[in-house]
């Protein structure tokens, strides 16, 4: 069963002026991500607004995206849902689509027990034979999935073959990567304050679950390989230790308000951000041109 490995990048949705999904714009930050070695994408996440988003698109999405997408490169969508009937509702319909995989969290803003995370959990697994995985993002949920959720959860279900951490505490990845690693592979946020990017590659770790690789995508490539040889810890670590004042940025507010800034930069806009969400502003802005400028980012990614 196919495991996400090496970079896992989260992309945005791109709106046209009237605030509809931009499906040209989509194909090409797609077609983008091809082109440099990215290894798999993921849509609807927190970078892809997908709280502001209706079923409705989010169906649209699915459907369109597959068809850019389907033998040319793999992509998991986001199935997160408050209800769990409707969680499975959409994991349903997204397989039958044929994605190739599907992520879950806890239900969002509820602040479930984790009796009840792992319930939610396993139906959504169950109803799909799909590959599919978590994402364990407290900072955005108000939950953490703990290690033994995880734990249970990889023994009992044969399609769950994904961690997407965003969880700061080296411990944590130890604990999943020791008890249950040769079943689930483990990718971490490139998020500059957990920074555990590279503790996640020296563990074991598979890569990482990115949105630096929308604006770097060759270079977050690079990063985001197993740790197999001498060489590629030392690539990996050096060329983070480089780009890392820019991951920083993209990080100062909540996804995707830098990542289309930046992009925007790049010569490629994809039509702001919906409330509200705000645009970023002006002095933010120079800030990450001269950010992008000075590591050689905009002469290397603009769009003529």
């Amino acid at each position: 069963m196919f495991k996400p490995t090496g970079s896992w990048v989260a992309l945005p949705t791109p709106y046209d002026k009237n605030g509809k999904i931009d499906f040209g714009v989509f194909k090409e930050i797609i077609d983008r991500q091809i082109e440099y070695g990215t290894s798999e994408l993921f849509v609807m996440g927190s970078a892809g607004e997908v709280t502001l988003l209706t079923p409705e698109e989010r169906e649209t999405i699915v459907k369109k995206v597959i068809k850019l997408t389907k033998g040319r490169i793999p992509v998991f969508f986001n199935a997160s849902y408050t209800l769990t009937k409707d969680a499975v509702q959409f994991a349903k319909f997204a397989e039958n689509e044929g994605a190739d995989g599907l992520i879950f969290t806890a239900p969002p803003y509820l602040l479930p027990p984790q009796s009840a995370i792992l319930e939610h959990l396993r139906a959504c697994m169950r109803a799909v034979s799909v590959p599919v995985g978590v994402y364990n993002n407290p900072s955005r949920l108000g939950v953490e999935l703990e290690v033994d959720t995880l734990v249970t959860l990889a023994k009992e279900m044969p399609n769950f073959i994904v961690d997407k951490e965003a969880v700061p505490s080296v411990a944590h990845l130890v604990e999943v990567k020791r008890q249950v690693g040769d079943k689930l592979n483990i990718l971490c946020c490139d998020a500059p304050g957990y920074s555990i990017v590279l503790p996640t590659l020296a563990v074991g770790g598979n890569g990482t679950a990115n949105i630096g690789g929308n604006i770097i995508p060759e270079e977050m490539a690079l990063i985001s390989r197993p740790w197999d040889s001498i060489e590629k810890v030392e690539e990996s670590r050096n060329t983070y230790f480089k780009y890392y004042p820019l991951l920083k940025a993209l990080y100062w507010f909540s996804n995707p308000i830098v990542i289309k800034a930046a992009y925007e930069l790049l010569g490629l806009p994809l039509g702001g951000i919906r409330r509200p969400y705000p645009d970023l502003e002006v002095e933010y802005k120079e800030d990450l041109r001269q950010i992008m400028t000075d590591l050689g980012v905009i002469d290397k990614y603009r769009v003529n």
